[in-house]
């Protein structure tokens, strides 16, 4: 199976499972992201913020005005030593109560990772405050990514990259850990809410060979893993043939999507990417067939 990457009009065939909104870190509100993704021919999309349902309860409420099916879902961040592992939620059930107390667990932690980065910038001399981080987060799940901006907007950096690269990211002076659910726990859970569990962007796993991504992908699967996010703007042709046969190997569900989060990564846009994705809708029928 393969993606088009023709330079022509998306089709209404065509879908997006990998959003962000307001409700975590991108720039766009859900309504917005539907009226979005509408002006760009989208049948499906899912919005999947980081570690809330927010977002996707807010999209499913708005579903009857628009065209475009709404998928449920959600990104949730979980521990992993060697890099960065991200496991997306599809078709949960929002009000499950395992659910909603998972997310209420890891939101805690998030709140005081916050103050513990602030504090390290503070001492380190930066200008910035978390009344400040709150009011450009507009109430949402406030993370780094909220921090960022603020450093830029106060001119201690010039961009979000360099405030990642400089304090943020894993190592450098203001990095600071959080309460994660354990891989197995994440999968369990968006599995206990009737949700199918999907692997998001693979090489953020930082496995050196396509031999070790194996190895991680079927102890996943051993833990109820169903999907492989194949489809995604940093993958490049090599790696997305590189991940089709991973999902192929271990007969996991392809799913794709482009990450998007309208401003804070404006190189990105709905549906397709950096301008090349034609993700097929072929792809949710599958997924609806798994669902629990």
């Amino acid at each position: 199976m393969s993606v088009s990457h023709a330079n022509t009009p998306l089709k209404p065939s065509c879908i997006d499972l990998h959003i962000h909104s307001t409700a975590s870190d991108g720039s766009l509100s859900p309504i917005e992201i539907i009226e979005t993704a509408e002006k760009a021919g989208l049948r499906a999309i899912s919005i999947t913020d980081h570690d809330t349902v927010e977002g996707s309860a807010e999209a499913l409420r708005h579903q009857h005005s628009s065209g475009v099916e709404i998928l449920t879902g959600i990104e949730v961040s979980v521990g992993f030593d060697s890099g960065t592992m991200h496991i997306l939620g599809y078709l949960i059930r929002l009000d499950d109560p395992s659910l909603r107390q998972a997310l209420k667990d890891v939101q805690k932690g998030r709140a005081g990772r916050n103050l513990q980065i602030i504090k390290k910038l503070q001492d380190l001399g930066a200008d910035i405050s978390h009344d400040e981080v709150l009011k450009v987060s507009g109430g949402g799940q406030t993370g780094r990514p909220h921090i960022a901006q603020v450093l830029v907007k106060k001119g201690v950096v010039q961009t979000i990259d360099e405030a990642f690269s400089k304090f943020l990211k894993k190592g450098r002076p203001a990095y600071t850990e959080r309460y994660r659910l354990l891989p197995v726990e994440a999968i369990q859970t968006i599995l206990q809410a009737g949700g199918v569990p999907v692997l998001a962007h693979p090489f953020t796993l930082n496995s050196k060979t396509e031999g070790g991504l194996d190895r991680i992908v079927a102890e996943l699967k051993q833990a109820g893993l169903k999907g492989v996010e194949v489809y995604y703007p940093g993958h490049g042709p090599d790696l997305t043939a590189q991940y089709e046969r991973l999902a192929d190997r271990h007969g996991l569900l392809v799913t794709g999507g482009t990450d998007f989060h309208g401003m804070v990564n404006p190189g990105i846009h709905i549906g397709i990417g950096v301008g090349d994705m034609r993700i097929p809708y072929r792809l949710v029928e599958k997924l609806k067939e798994a669902a629990v």
